[in-house]
């Protein structure tokens, strides 16, 4: 039997190897403007997603409030339950502070413009992911510092979310509704170039990937602790996304959902925001000394989940395209 390679996942590969050569190329001081070029780059996804969108699939997507439920209830309930489990295993302050590093990770809203993306190339249902993954956000400003303020009780209130709000506005919504607007005239057009704009899709998401792995590499986040703690967390952010991933599979099917509201449920039910996790620990956490070690776990988790994800969409998207 002949052993397809997909070429994503060994591009996937390929830019980790890249991060981990040249992480200078994905920082924030770098001269090459990774950030600009990423935000314009999600910013066109979501413009050829609303081209492609008729306003009828868009409506019919909002209004599938099973699978938003399912959704939600993975990423503000079963996630921070999965480790509230464990809670009573803390013995000393140390395993104190790994558990809270756990919780936090669990306690926080979804990705946006990944999940999305991942969505769109295993070919699940784009209308729910989008609305999904932008109201994640949104609810997430109140349910992650509830969760948190039941362990954690020096919480600011007052700390200005203005800039994620325009972000998702200006990135995410508007883009879409431009493409929308403009779909009775360029949505054929879109349509035709399915395959280019896939590849676009992807190029992106491999930019996001090397930016995510070189600010990781170049930060040395894993020079903090000892080799062997570092490999007991990423086996546990590992275990913690595998049963949360096939749990959320395990619950769509129960639900009856058709293939395509199964992988929204699970790739957009999974993910974590490092973005919202940065801001968040700035409010919950302050300036504690251990802040690098409440952030290692969400730091793992995002670059595993971009890892895994990624891979799980270009295989099915590769199985959809030869049946």
């Amino acid at each position: 039997m002949r052993i397809k390679i997909d070429g994503f996942i060994l591009s996937v590969i390929a830019v980790i190897g890249l991060a981990y050569l040249f992480p200078q190329w994905g920082t924030q001081e770098s001269k090459i403007p990774i950030d600009t070029i990423s935000a314009i780059g999600i910013s066109l996804i979501f413009f050829f997603y609303g081209l492609k969108l008729s306003p009828a699939k868009l409506k019919a997507g909002v209004k599938n409030w099973r699978l938003h439920l399912l959704v939600q209830a993975s990423t503000f309930l079963i996630f921070p339950l999965l480790v509230l489990v464990f809670r009573p295993l803390v013995q000393n302050e140390e395993q104190e502070i790994i558990w809270l590093a756990f919780f936090f990770l669990a306690a926080l809203p979804s990705t946006v413009s990944s999940s999305v993306v991942m969505v769109s190339i295993a070919k699940g249902n784009i209308p729910a992911a989008i609305f999904n993954a932008s109201i994640s956000g949104i609810i997430g400003v109140v349910l992650t510092p509830l969760w948190m303020g039941l362990f954690v009780h020096n919480a600011q209130t007052d700390f200005d979310f203005t800039d994620i709000y325009i972000k998702l506005i200006v990135q995410i919504i508007l883009p879409v509704i431009v493409g929308v607007v403009l779909q009775r005239f360029f949505g054929q057009l879109a349509q035709k170039y399915t395959k280019q704009l896939t590849l676009f899709d992807k190029s992106v998401i491999l930019l996001i990937i090397y930016k995510s792995f070189a600010r990781s590499f170049d930060g040395d986040i894993f020079s903090s602790v000892s080799l062997i703690d570092l490999l007991l967390l990423l086996i546990s952010v590992l275990v913690l996304f595998a049963i949360l991933f096939f749990l959320t599979g395990f619950l769509a099917k129960k639900m009856k959902f058709n293939i395509g509201d199964q992988i929204t449920a699970q790739f957009c039910g999974t993910k974590k925001s490092l973005v919202h996790g940065t801001v968040f620990s700035k409010i919950i956490f302050g300036n504690i000394p251990t802040i690098g070690i409440i952030l290692l776990p969400l730091m793992l988790f995002h670059a595993i989940q971009l890892l895994i994800i990624s891979m799980v969409a270009s295989k099915r998207g590769l199985e959809d395209r030869e049946t």
